[in-house]
């Protein structure tokens, strides 16, 4: 994993969703500051996340201002965000997390991803910043 002020942040989807939506001010300063250096392929969100913005939207649970698929493309060209892939390596590497982690399948993806991409990721997620805690990903109190 790197460190320093090159790392890599991976969002949440929450906190993915408050950036966008109108709600960065949820967000503490820190984690604020920390999102606003980031540049370029600096600042990530996975694959997963798509899926559940968009089941979210679904389900009438998030309101978006237009198509969620424009709304995707919209979020990663405005915020410069790339979209990390669910790769095999990510794919089985969620199947086979160190530590104690929930069953979640989306939580277990993005635990992957970090850890893939050596990022620092940003949740407000208890279960991901316990994870955190346990040493097996960095993370940010988003």
């Amino acid at each position: 994993m790197g460190s320093g002020s090159l790392d890599v942040l991976l969002l949440d989807t929450h906190i993915w969703i408050w950036l966008v939506n109108g709600g960065p001010e949820r967000l503490p300063p820190s984690a604020l500051n920390a999102v606003r250096l980031a540049s370029g392929s600096r600042l990530a969100v996975s694959a997963i996340s798509v899926w559940e913005l968009a089941m979210l939207e679904a389900r009438g649970r998030v309101q978006l201002q237009m198509d969620c698929t424009e709304w995707v493309a919209e979020a990663t060209r405005r915020t410069g965000l790339r979209v990390v892939p669910l790769s095999t390596e990510i794919a089985v590497g969620s199947t086979r997390l160190p530590g104690d982690l929930h069953g979640d399948p989306a939580d277990r993806i993005i635990a992957a991803t970090a850890r893939h991409e050596g990022a620092t990721l940003i949740t407000r997620d208890r279960a991901l910043l316990a994870y955190a805690d346990q040493g097996f990903i960095r993370a940010m109190e988003g």
